[in-house]
């Protein structure tokens, strides 16, 4: 099974962005969150981006998380 960039169902806070890139690269969906967070903070594109992946990226329909 390849792997895929999708949202997160299972795991989500607001749409399951963070999450569903940490399951992709196999770490704790907190730092991803944080990462976000800080970004947004300090002036960069955080919420923009994290809006754009929210629209681009598939939501997981198998409910499951990646390996």
């Amino acid at each position: 099974m390849e792997k895929r960039l999708t949202r997160s169902t299972n795991n989500q806070m607001i749409a399951g962005v963070a999450a569903g890139i940490a399951n992709y690269f196999n770490i704790d969906p907190t730092i991803v969150r944080l990462i976000f967070v800080i970004t947004a903070l300090t002036g960069g594109p955080g919420i923009v981006a994290y809006l754009i992946m929210w629209l681009l990226m598939p939501e997981d329909i198998s409910g499951e998380k990646m390996a």
